[in-house]
Parts: structure tokens; C-alpha cells; sequence
């Protein structure tokens, strides 16, 4: 190992996320929704911090943040995102933005490195106006219509007068310039128990999973739940209990090795207790990393939705609503994180997929990316109680700052 190399300063970076989670407070860990008063000053918080990384950056008209250096050679970008699900973890999102910002503060001043960190914290990666706004948006695919029929899943607001609450709706929203970057990297809380049950410091991700979701609707016939006899309902419910009953028999079958299916939610019409539900809606969602799986399975899905209609005497509709194309990480991205394991972590990495979904794999489409995730204990996260131990955060760090500087160097 090269001692002699500036390296992370452990130290610093459990402040920086300490400073962090004191903003929007919430039990041991925050609440920091989008656009909500506490994400913005986060937002702030980032912003005052560029100076000291040799970046200048400031909020776009989307709620990104991107610190852009002045220093020649290749630029590696790399970041995350600083807003929270509600009532949630501490972690899963500023973990990658502070690693992005002391991998800056340490290689952007070595004049070693003939290269720069590029820092970028994109909005709403939780999805409380849409899926992964920030760094599609940054990709260039997010359209100002979709913007105008975005609003925030827990209380309606429109997210164009979040923006404009928030100071941001004359401000351009910046887009890649295609070139530039040589990649984008991005260092997350696994969200799962594997390295700590593998007592394993850093998991180099090899591909993001996709997500498909589905929505369907049986309709039956409304009807009075007293006086209608068994043999002439048309109960809606009933069809939509079947459907997860039947879903669960089949598709082990089908499936890959890592495929998850999930109902999410399902809502009877009109729900009431004395009325046999006349429509039934279900939200229910695949997660593969292998798409020709998941094409079988939606097959599957329609057929079963079918016999369970035909039994139920209903009608149904299947409409997918969300297509997740998964993400392969890059190859050479996934060597230089293995290579810093060896240096900072003794070597205890292992290569493993992204049950979640990441910005990385809307950045990979439009350059070559990698992540690499830290131990979650007991696996929570989406939960105030989430969290690491600061040792494998600091190792993290150390082991992220060593990557980026491979790359830049390769």
C-alpha cells in the first residue's frame, strides 16, 4: 500500500455526516423530503462545502447540485443524493455524497493526480415526484412536461410550485456535456445483510437491478353483501386475492435466481363491509437484473390474470406502468474498487448486484459507472433506525477515495 498517498480523513467525513443528519432531525435518523425545507438546506450545506474541494456548483432548476473543478485533465464524477424517504435513514444517500466530496478535497489539490472529482447530489432519487428526476434530468430525459404533471406522492403538492417555493424556477437545469467525464461513481449503504453476515467491509456492485410495475384492475359488479347469493357475485376482491395467491404458486418457476416480486398495495372499490368490492386495484412490481426473465414473467402475469378473471367471473386490465432497465456496472470501474479494497479493506470485497435501484444506473447510460456499497446493520434501511458502523463508514471512505484516484490515474 502507498502510505505516502494523502488519503480519506476518517474523521472529517463522520462530521460532515453528522452535520447532515442534524438537518430534519428525526429519531436517530431524518426526514428530509424533497423540496422540503430541511433538503434545501442540505442543499446549502453542500454548496458552502465545494470551495473547500476546489468546486464551484450551485442548485439547478431541478434541485441538483453539480461542483465542477477548473483543474485540467479527466474529470471523475461521482455523488448521490442528499433527500430522504420519509421518516427514514441517516445514510442512504449523504453516505455517497460526503465520500464524493473528501475524494474531491483530497485528489483535486494533489498535483499527482492529473485529474479532478467532480461532485454531484441529484434530486429526488427517493421518488417523491417521480422516478430519479435528478439524474435523468442531468441525462437529458426528463421533459418540462413531465415536470408539470410531477407532484409529491404524500401530499399532492405540484412539483412546480415546490420549485418555486424553493427559489428555483428560473434556473436552468444543467445537462451533461457529453465527454467529459471518464464515469460516474457512487458509494451507497448496501440496504441488505450480505457483507455483514459475510463479515465482508465493501461489496463492489456488478449490476443494478431493473424495476417493472404493474397495475391491475378487475372489475366485478358492486353489489349488496347480504342479499346477493354466493353463486351470482362478481366480487373484485376475491379476484385480487386470488391473483397474489396464485402469482406466489407460479412464479418460483418462472423466476430467475434473483428475481422479487412484491404486491405493494391493494385497494377495493368501494370498500365498505357490507358491499362486495366492484373494482379491485393492485400495484405490484418485478425486480430482475435480466430482462428476457422478467418478459416471461409478464407473459405469466397476464395469463394468471386471466384464469383468475374467467374464475372470478370478472374482467381484467394488466397495464405496466413503470419499465426499470437494470444497469451492468463497468468492468474496469469494478477493478479499481477491488484494487482499493486490497489496499484499505485487507482485500474483504465482494463482487455482488444492486437489489435497488441507484442513480448509477441512469448515469450508466450515458457513461461507463460503478458503485460500491458499505455493510447496513441488521440490513434496515428505508427506516429511521438504519445505520453503519463507523468504522466501516471511515474504511469505506478510505477504500472510495483510493478507487476514484485508480481511475483518474488508469
Amino acid at each position: 500500500m502507498n502510505h505516502h498517498r494523502s488519503k480519506a480523513d476518517g474523521a472529517r467525513v463522520l462530521a460532515d455526516l453528522n452535520a447532515l443528519r442534524a438537518i430534519g432531525i428525526y429519531k436517530t435518523g431524518v426526514h428530509r423530503p424533497t423540496f422540503s425545507e430541511p433538503h434545501l438546506r442540505s442543499l446549502d450545506w453542500l454548496v458552502n462545502q465545494l470551495p473547500q474541494a476546489d468546486l464551484a456548483g450551485e442548485i439547478d432548476g431541478i434541485g441538483n447540485v453539480l461542483g465542477i473543478s477548473a483543474k485540467s485533465g479527466s474529470k471523475l464524477l461521482a455523488g448521490s443524493h442528499l433527500e430522504s424517504q420519509n421518516f427514514a435513514g441517516w445514510l442512504d444517500g449523504p453516505l455517497g455524497v460526503v465520500y464524493a466530496l473528501e475524494a474531491a478535497r483530497v485528489i483535486n489539490p494533489d498535483p499527482a493526480v492529473k485529474g479532478a472529482v467532480e461532485v454531484a447530489s441529484w434530486c429526488d432519487e427517493e421518488g417523491h415526484f417521480g422516478h430519479f428526476l435528478g439524474s435523468r434530468s442531468f441525462a437529458g430525459d426528463v421533459t418540462e412536461q413531465e415536470i408539470d404533471a410531477a407532484c409529491d406522492r404524500t401530499d399532492n403538492r405540484p412539483m412546480r410550485q415546490a420549485l418555486l417555493a424553493a427559489g428555483l424556477s428560473e434556473r436552468p437545469r444543467i445537462t451533461a456535456e457529453r465527454g467529459r467525464h471518464i464515469g460516474y461513481v457512487e458509494a451507497h449503504i448496501e440496504q441488505g445483510q450480505t457483507l455483514e453476515s459475510s463479515g465482508l467491509g465493501i461489496g463492489v456492485v456488478t449490476s443494478i437491478v431493473g424495476i417493472w410495475q404493474y397495475r391491475i384492475i378487475f372489475t366485478g359488479e358492486q353489489n349488496h353483501a347480504g342479499t346477493t347469493r354466493m353463486k351470482d357475485r362478481r366480487d373484485a376482491g376475491l379476484a385480487a386475492a386470488r391473483l397474489c395467491v396464485a402469482i406466489d404458486d407460479r412464479f418460483p418457476a418462472a423466476a430467475g435466481p434473483r428475481t422479487v416480486w412484491t404486491t405493494g398495495r391493494i385497494t377495493l372499490d368501494p370498500g365498505a363491509p357490507s358491499i362486495i368490492p366492484g373494482r379491485a386495484e393492485i400495484l405490484f412490481q418485478v425486480r430482475d437484473d435480466n430482462a428476457a426473465i422478467v418478459e416471461r414473467l409478464e407473459a405469466l402475469l397476464r395469463e394468471i390474470a386471466s384464469d383468475t378473471a374467467a374464475a372470478t367471473n370478472c374482467s381484467v386490465e394488466v397495464e405496466c406502468i413503470r419499465t426499470g432497465r437494470p444497469a451492468m456496472m463497468n468492468e474496469k470501474f469494478q477493478r479499481a474498487i477491488e484494487e482499493a479494497a486490497s489496499d484499505f479493506a485487507d482485500g474483504k470485497s465482494i463482487r455482488m448486484p444492486s437489489g435497488a435501484g441507484h442513480d448509477a444506473q441512469v448515469l450508466a447510460t450515458i457513461m461507463p459507472a460503478g458503485m460500491l456499497f458499505v455493510p447496513s446493520i441488521g440490513g434496515i434501511s428505508h427506516h429511521w433506525s438504519e445505520n453503519t458502523d463507523d468504522a466501516d463508514i471511515v474504511r469505506g471512505a478510505e477504500v472510495f477515495v483510493e478507487a476514484c484516484r485508480r481511475l483518474l490515474s488508469n
